[in-house]
């Protein structure tokens, strides 16, 4: 049986047992009439019985799920190394993986006719050992799941505490998930931090952040030409600022008057038909941006610029930028608009009250009571815009060019490290570690802009708390 059927299981059995613990504290109670002498609820006596039965028969099928294999291995090696009569065998990893292919060609009933005698063996061994593994780590989940609820039921009595135990579950269950996603949290930035390292060894960190010329290959041999590398980074950091600036400039304000006229002027049909409309730019794919950008925005911009005689590239960062700033504003708008409805009325009423236009009530009472949802949101757009890619490829292309004039092709930091990984790569040379450097960067700058926004934040709450 696999796992995903025995976890499947589980959650019967946890349902069930739920049913049993209700119903076992019912008689314990003398019948549903005296149910209020117990000192937890029915439920949580149910609960915390589904409780007991799912969580620890759960956890044994991770832990089995973690140690089956290298076990199942381990056993293999032995066998396989006790049927070449002593030899030492210097591919044991790759003679392993060839008796896992001819078991599963076994067990789909393939043409096995050019194996040889020990060949044979070695693989019935190895399905022998999965079956056994699958019977013993079903028999184990059983037994752990239907002795939990046992166990559990036979403690169930008038003075005892379901709903105490049932809240330390709970919080060790939340405390578990915070822990998972701060681990989680860590091991992405310890990876991308050694893997960075390994790339500053070989390029120094000075050439990388503050280099003009950015052609991340690698000579093959010797004499190649044009292989030497150029590690410098700038032009992809300045790609990345001036097409979030161009999509930030459009975003930021015609999000936030839509926000203002959905929260302050639109009636309720309107704001019920206007709102969700604007939300489905959220949803579009980002590749459907950038064909919009690619075959649509970039044309007419390359079409202007020709009749006021002005060349502009095909590929251009105005045009990645205003697509880009159409794809955000969803998020500026919707979220602001959040923002300033949750302010207190009594706070506009307060200012109307003391003679203040409708206008200037937004502008000296609503817009700053509600900064802090609106710092949230420009931050959200931000780092939506520095971590985008498709739209760049498509509409902005991927020259690595040094400039801060927007009608010409530049490249961003995310779109060359997916540039960088490519296909088949290796970890070992600076043209792919460079996309971990790349990748720290973009880390370190999201963390800046997280700081930042928490300062104003609680400035400006605190000034309204």
């Amino acid at each position: 049986m696999t796992t995903a059927n025995l976890v499947f299981i589980v959650m019967l059995i946890a349902l069930a047992s739920y049913w049993l613990g209700i119903q076992r504290s019912i008689k314990v109670a003398g019948g549903k009439q005296q149910v209020k002498d117990l000192v937890s609820l029915p439920s949580q006596y149910g609960l915390l019985t589904a409780f007991w039965c799912g969580i620890p028969a759960i956890l044994f099928l991770l832990l089995w799920s973690a140690i089956e294999s290298s076990v199942i291995d381990s056993l293999l090696i032995d066998k396989v190394v006790l049927s070449a009569d002593g030899q030492i065998q210097q591919n044991m990893g790759l003679i392993v993986n060839n008796v896992k292919l001819l078991a599963e060609k076994i067990t789909l009933s393939e043409d096995i006719s050019s194996a040889t005698d020990i060949q044979l063996q070695n693989a019935q061994f190895f399905i022998a050992l999965n079956e056994k593994a699958t019977w013993l780590k079903t028999l184990l989940t059983l037994v752990i799941a239907v002795g939990c609820v046992s166990t559990i039921l036979a403690k169930i009595k008038h003075s005892f505490h379901a709903r105490n135990n049932l809240e330390r579950i709970v919080s060790g269950l939340l405390f578990t998930c915070s822990g998972i996603a701060l681990l989680t949290t860590i091991g992405i930035v310890m990876s991308v931090l050694f893997e960075s390292i390994s790339f500053f060894s070989q390029v120094p960190i000075t050439e990388f952040l503050f280099g003009t010329q950015w052609s991340p290959q690698i000579a093959m041999r010797a004499d190649q030409v044009g292989g030497s590398g150029a590690f410098g980074a700038i032009p992809l950091f300045v790609g990345t600022i001036l097409i979030s600036t161009i999509a930030m400039c459009l975003a930021i304000p015609v999000g936030l008057m839509i926000a203002i006229y959905l929260s302050q002027y639109a009636t309720k049909r309107i704001r019920s038909i206007a709102k969700p409309m604007l939300e489905v730019l959220a949803g579009v794919p980002t590749v459907v941006y950038g064909f919009f950008a690619a075959l649509t925005v970039a044309p007419l911009i390359r079409d202007f610029g020709l009749l006021i005689d002005l060349p502009i590239a095909a590929e251009s960062a105005l045009a990645a930028g205003l697509v880009m700033g159409i794809m955000i504003i969803p998020f500026v708008s919707s979220l602001s608009e959040d923002a300033m409805t949750a302010v207190p009325v009594a706070l506009k009423e307060g200012s109307l009250g003391m003679g203040a236009t409708h206008s200037e009530t937004i502008k000296k009472v609503i817009l700053p009571a509600a900064i802090p949802g609106i710092v949230g949101a420009i931050l959200l757009a931000v780092s939506r815009a520095i971590g985008e890619t498709m739209i760049v490829v498509m509409a902005a292309g991927l020259a690595a060019n040094l400039t801060f004039n927007p009608i010409e092709s530049v490249t961003t930091v995310t779109v060359q490290i997916v540039s960088l990984l490519k296909g088949d790569q290796e970890f070992d040379s600076a043209k792919t570690l460079a996309a971990f450097a790349l990748g720290l960067m973009l880390f370190i700058t999201t963390l800046a802009l997280n700081i930042a926004a928490l300062k104003i934040v609680r400035k400006y709450r605190e000034q309204y708390d």
